[in-house]
This record gives structure tokens, C-alpha cells and sequence, in this order.
């Protein structure tokens, strides 16, 4: 299996931490491309017909999109136990958290890196982090006690969410009124899965 994907990408982050963590790197070639919304890689576009990523290639069928896919397939395949029915509907619930950060995450990225200077609006970037926010304070107030139980998808989704956040958007200091919540991500940032997908810059 080939996984398309972006280093940076919190989303394929999420799938290359779960290769890790579930002892099947061995199985799934990483592919590093380059690829932004006005220039799609073709190989992102012939896994996927948006052309968005991750994909992951398989020799039996079809390629599968989307993070959470993927996850789902790859945990499945492994019998991981990363999707624990025991609590399920938290797991994905608190997964789809993660995701709508990154999005948001992204979407702030995308409008600061790839627009031109004047075309940049403060309003766009400004709604998209209150939204980052949003899912930081439910985080701290709501969901620690998940966070810090026996690992799921759930904590592997806000990981990458929050490291993304230190990677593109560190001066907005997401840690601050989140004590618990950086607490966390500090002590699972030591994980080796975490420290072998991260990248600088």
C-alpha cells in the first residue's frame, strides 16, 4: 500500500502516527509530494478525485480517502483497538474535534501563505481561530478525562491538531488558559510515533 500524502499535513499525520503506533509502517510506502489547492499533484488527484490528502493506494480495490477513513481501515486491518466500541461515540466525536481544528487550522494557512498580501482577510483568519478555540476550551472543560485514558483515534486527532497549531500558528499561543490541555499534549508529544512524524518549519 502507498499512502499519498503532505509531511505537513495534520491529517497525515494522523495516519502516520497510527502506522506507528500499531506496528504497520512495514506495510504502507509513505509518499512525499507537494501539492496546494491552486496546483493539485497529480498523483493526489489520481488517488483522489478532489484531489485532497491523504489517499491510501491498495492492491485489492480502490484507493481510500480522507483521514478518517483511512484510520478507520488501517485500525480495522490491525485489530488495533483504536476505535474501542466501549465509549465509541466520544472516540469519534472527540476525532472529529481534532479534524475541524485542523480544518480550521489549515484554512488559516492557506489564506495567509497563498493569497496575495491585500487580498488577505482579517475576518476569514480571525472567525477560523475562534473556531480553533472553540474546540481548545471544550477540550480543557469537557474532555480530559478521555484524553488521559488508554489511547484511541481520539487522542491521536488532537495531537495532530495541536502540533499543527505549533507548527503554523505558534505566536497565537493555543496553551494559553488550556493548562490541562498543553499538560496533555506535552506528555504525549514524547510518544515516539509523535516525535518521528514531526517536522520543522
Amino acid at each position: 500500500m502507498k499512502l499519498i500524502m503532505a509531511e505537513a499535513s495534520p491529517f497525515a499525520r494522523k495516519v502516520r502516527v497510527l502506522l506507528r503506533e500499531t506496528g504497520q509502517l512495514k506495510d504502507v510506502e509513505e509518499v512525499s509530494i507537494t501539492t496546494s489547492p491552486f496546483q493539485v499533484n497529480e498523483q493526489a488527484k489520481a488517488a483522489n478525485p478532489t484531489g485532497r490528502i491523504p489517499s491510501l493506494s491498495r492492491a485489492d480495490g480502490p484507493a481510500l480517502y480522507d483521514s478518517r477513513v483511512i484510520t478507520r481501515y488501517l485500525d480495522a486491518k490491525a485489530s488495533a483497538g483504536l476505535y474501542p466500541q466501549d465509549g465509541l461515540w466520544d472516540v469519534l466525536t472527540l476525532e472529529a474535534t481534532g479534524d475541524s481544528m485542523m480544518d480550521s487550522a489549515v484554512s488559516i494557512s492557506y489564506e495567509l501563505r497563498l493569497r496575495p498580501q491585500e487580498q488577505v482577510s482579517t475576518d476569514w483568519t480571525e472567525a477560523q481561530w475562534a473556531k480553533v478555540m472553540g474546540g481548545c476550551h471544550a477540550l480543557e472543560s469537557q474532555w480530559m478525562a478521555l484524553l488521559n485514558g488508554p489511547l484511541t483515534m481520539a487522542h491521536i486527532s488532537i495531537a495532530c491538531a495541536l502540533g499543527y497549531l505549533d507548527l503554523r500558528h505558534d505566536a497565537r499561543n493555543w496553551r494559553q488558559g488550556h493548562d490541562a490541555l498543553a499538560a496533555w499534549f506535552a506528555n504525549f508529544s514524547q510518544r515516539p510515533s509523535f516525535q518521528a512524524t514531526q517536522i520543522d518549519g
